[in-house]
């Protein structure tokens, strides 16, 4: 019985080749599609899967009230994961872990930045790493051991074991290699190619012993019987217990949410990437659906074609559920075609998709989740594509069909077909218009003032002993002749994490505690970044002449109310005093939805590892940059002048809202595609219904573009009810996507007016190939058999 299936879908395929082409090109497209979205959520569902014991593995995060508002920070105080484990029952495990950083290592000759990390020991029973040379029992049994992996070593050492060799860092201090690991994957977390021991920076400062100054991030592994509610109860005011008046709570944050639940609003769990996946995923499954509405219209359109062999079936005893199994046979050995198809689909169009979503995924069809994935859909593809098509021809009676009486069902079948093209309509159109409005979103935020100019400004993480001599090093950029300005900052002007509740003025109000961002600069910084100053002046070229004076911006000034003028004073831990030199506009750092923070710069510039450099207008970079490299080589020898583009850098903070845009993009045209294709299919099969009204028509008179009307007019209709259908809802789910951003884009009239222009446009174009070739077509041939 299956073999005849098979050959019955065969002969149905090649009798009518356009038919088929429709439909399984609709399906394929519709599978591939799908399949490549599942193979990103795929990824995002796996992080960090790569680790065993990720279930009892947890990151301590904090959570601080600041004038009733509270945020979630991830540094932690430096005592506290040594303290966690003899103090609160079910810790197996704590370790500390400092930032990533991009150290220089050197081999001779060779210097390369690598990015890692200092950690405890502790690390690596945590994180069971796959070691290929070392024990990671013993890998940190001396201060200055590092431990690299594979690309690393095999970028110093080729495939020589590195084992007790030796790497210079930041040509400072000689460390031995312990260890080799193998290289974590992209859906990790940790993204390291070294981990050297804390010991090496713990002790650099006084306060990184603090309870009160929070510095590293602390991990912790749970016994596997441990209650985690149990251990965040100790947790939550476990820093109060270290030191008095400290209302900071701390609470576990386990592996499994880092990546797809690491969003805190006034200090819960408010989200994250899982939203992305969420929606992603109901992408995927609408354009499935589409491809099943197009199969079912297809299927249903041309029933009466079959009507007769349903009949004679019937007649010669055939059942109706072994009819309804037959056509359900032929749509699920399609769907499998289709498949079949969409798998060449995305292997051609994988590479393009991965350099969009930034990620190495790959289809192996030997991996058993995959493998079950394409006969899973395939399978539910074809029932749910075929359900109705089945249940639909199995009905008609058979006296009626071979009589060539007018079957009683087909105005309902007329019915369904018109309302799933609503429907397909509908939903393209709505990831039409939510593919412009996330667009005019991120453009909204983009083009906002920023309080500075960020293009032509790059940014050097310096290692060494330049800051020791800046002065020079600036004259010495700015005689090139390329260069504007430059100066030395302790974070980049985008990224400012350092920030204290700890100061005050006269005024202020004794129960708020508004949190500061702190920034400590070269006197060059205001200027190198075309900050606009309101008020005051600007630092002294001699910074050591503003050792008491600051400069802060709008917000803090208007925090501190009549204080908040040139000539105040803040005092630093009630004691020590600091005069307002000047203010400045407010500028936007790590927020770009947010007003500008308060902020407050000091003119410090020793120890800041940031150099800004502007080049002047007009200049061609490329030339600008060797010339600026050639000046930092020369003052900074032996390290690698490497550096990063603030536009680029502000570019990368929207990375999640342009992906979602580009993707909804790709795929609204995609599901415009396979709606088109249905709808071609449709008004084929109408025109070829409706061949003889057309004859008698023209031999009447009727004109070509009267007749194209004809046809198209029932097809326009339906598209201009998708419209009043998708506008409503796409209003409601857009509007209440905005409101998770503080500031945002004004929703326009005009998006919604150019969507339902562009639907009818592409739907009358679609419409109009098969209208016109009706209409052209000579009513002799469709009237002799009259």
């Amino acid at each position: 019985m299956i073999g005849n299936y098979i050959k019955t879908t065969v002969r149905g395929l090649m009798k009518n080749r356009a038919y088929s082409f429709l439909n399984i090109a609709g399906l394929a497209i519709g599978v591939a599609c799908a399949s490549m979205i599942f193979l990103w959520v795929q990824d995002e569902l796996t992080f960090n899967h790569n680790f065993v014991k990720r279930d009892n593995l947890y990151t301590v995060r904090e959570n601080q009230t600041y004038d009733g508002k509270t945020s979630t920070f991830r540094a932690t105080p430096g005592p506290m994961a040594a303290a966690l484990k003899g103090d609160i029952p079910g810790v197996k495990n704590a370790v500390r872990m400092a930032g990533e950083d991009d150290i220089v290592f050197a081999l001779g000759e060779k210097v390369i930045n690598e990015q890692g990390s200092y950690a405890d020991a502790e690390i690596f029973p945590m994180l069971k790493l796959s070691f290929v040379h070392g024990d990671e029992a013993n890998v940190f049994h001396d201060l200055h051991s590092v431990v690299i992996n594979t690309t690393m070593a095999k970028k110093f050492f080729g495939d020589a074991n590195p084992i007790g060799k030796t790497l210079k860092m930041n040509n400072e201090q000689d460390f031995v290699v312990t260890g080799v690991f193998t290289d974590l994957p992209k859906n990790s977390t940790f993204q390291m190619q070294w981990f050297a021991p804390l010991k090496n920076i713990d002790h650099m400062q006084p306060w990184m012993q603090d309870w009160g100054a929070n510095w590293a991030r602390t991990y912790v592994e749970l016994e596997p019987s441990a209650d985690v509610n149990a251990v965040n109860k100790k947790l939550a005011n476990y820093i109060g217990t270290k030191k008095n008046g400290n209302k900071t709570v701390s609470f576990l944050f386990g592996m499994n949410d880092w990546n797809l639940r690491d969003k805190f609003t006034d200090g819960k769990m408010d989200g994250g990437r899982i939203e992305y996946v969420r929606l992603f995923s109901a992408i995927a499954f609408i354009i499935l659906i589409i491809a099943c509405i197009n199969f079912m219209n297809l299927s249903t359109a041309r029933s009466e074609k079959r009507a007769k062999e349903v009949g004679v079936r019937k007649v010669m005893g055939a059942g109706k559920g072994k009819l309804i199994a037959q056509f359900i046979g032929e749509a699920v050995i399609m769907a499998f075609i289709a498949v079949i198809v969409a798998v060449f689909l995305v292997y051609a169009a994988l590479p393009s998709f991965n350099n969009m979503v930034q990620k190495e995924l790959t289809v192996d069809l030997l991996q058993p989740v995959h493998l079950f994935y394409l006969l899973s859909i395939g399978l539910i593809t074809g029932l749910l594509a075929g359900s109705y098509p089945a249940f639909y021809l199995s009905s008609f009676n058979p006296i009626a069909v071979l009589k060539n009486i007018k079957l009683p069902s087909a105005a309902g079948a007329g019915f369904i077909r018109q309302s799933l093209v609503v429907i397909q309509f509908s939903v393209s159109i709505i990831l039409i218009i939510g593919t412009v409005i996330i667009y005019q979103q991120i453009q909204h935020v983009k083009n906002r003032e920023l309080g500075y100019e960020k293009d032509n400004l790059v940014y050097i993480d310096t290692k060494g002993k330049l800051t020791d001599h800046f002065a020079a090093v600036n004259n010495e950029l700015k005689q090139t002749g390329v260069v504007a300005d430059a100066s030395l900052s302790e974070y980049p002007v985008l990224q400012i994490w350092s920030n204290t509740d700890n100061f005050s003025w006269d005024g202020k109000d004794a129960s708020k505690n508004p949190l500061i961002t702190i920034e400590s600069v070269s006197p060059q910084f205001v200027s190198t970044m075309n900050m606009k100053l309101i008020a005051g002046r600007d630092f002294y070229a001699n910074a050591k002449l503003d050792s008491s004076n600051v400069i802060i911006n709008e917000a803090f000034a208007k925090q501190m109310g009549k204080a908040g003028h040139v000539g105040g004073i803040i005092r630093d831990g009630g004691s020590k005093p600091y005069q307002i030199a000047g203010i400045i506009k407010d500028f936007l750092y790590n927020d770009m939805y947010v007003s500008g923070a308060p902020l407050m710069l000091f003119s410090r510039p020793q120890n800041n590892n940031i150099l800004t450099i502007r080049f002047k207008q007009g200049v061609t970079l490329t030339e600008a940059l060797a010339k600026a490299g050639e000046v930092y080589k020369r003052a900074n020898p032996g390290y690698p002048f490497e550096y990063k583009f603030v536009d680029a850098d502000f570019d990368e903070l929207f990375k999640t809202e342009a992906l979602t845009g580009k993707l909804a993009g790709v795929f609204a045209s995609l599901a415009v595609v396979i709606s088109c294709l249905g709808l071609f299919g449709l008004a084929a099969y109408t025109a070829e219904r409706r061949i003889k009204e057309i004859g008698i028509r023209k031999v009447l008179g009727a004109s070509v573009a009267g007749l194209t009307g004809l046809l198209s007019r029932d097809f326009l209709k339906l598209v201009a009810i998708s419209c009043l259908i998708a506008f409503p809802v796409a209003w409601y789910a857009i509007n209440n996507w905005l409101q998770s951003y503080q500031y945002r884009v004004t929703v326009q009239w005009w998006v919604f007016a150019a969507a339902g222009i562009a639907a009818i446009v592409i739907a009358l174009a679609t419409v109009s190939f098969q209208a016109v070739k009706a209409a052209l077509s000579n009513p002799v041939k469709s009237l002799r058999s009259e």
